[in-house]
């Protein structure tokens, strides 16, 4: 017997992000109703440097209050001799740039774990407001390092 050549035409699916898998459902987080959600390495240097702006805005109000402090994910372009930037500091607009990905992958550290990181990511923020001030990073908070 002879097959219709008529074909039919399905409508196209819907691929979005909650789509409805082999009749499963909907899918959930990774981490589930119970658990806080994952925390990404933008996340983390994110809040590393809101929160050391912030320690440093109450060290030095007056002359950080107009100091607009952004993060970008690297610099233009490489400055020849010195390499990649970590941050870039405009004193004429009173902003620091912080380079997320030059600080955490140039960084060569000795032990690759959160806390190296974190004082990685604390360092530029101290130079580049330094910088900015100029004063010398350790002149910044000097209490800060007095534990003994």
């Amino acid at each position: 017997m002879p097959r219709s050549r008529r074909t039919t035409v399905q409508a196209p699916t819907s691929r979005g992000r909650g789509r409805d898998r082999h009749g499963r459902g909907i899918r959930s987080s990774a981490t589930g109703p119970f658990l806080p959600p994952l925390r990404t390495r933008v996340d983390t240097f994110d809040m590393t440097i809101a929160s050391t702006v912030d320690y440093l805005r109450m060290v030095w109000p007056a002359e950080l209050a107009d100091v607009s402090f952004e993060v970008a994910a690297g610099p233009l372009n490489v400055i020849p001799g010195v390499g990649v930037a970590r941050y870039a500091v405009d004193a004429r607009e009173r902003r620091i740039t912080f380079f997320r990905l030059p600080i955490q992958r140039l960084s060569g550290l000795h032990r690759d774990d959160e806390f190296h990181q974190r004082m990685v990511i604390e360092s530029c923020v101290f130079r580049g407001v330094a910088e900015l001030l100029g004063k010398d990073p350790w002149d910044l908070a000097p209490d800060r390092f007095r534990h003994f």
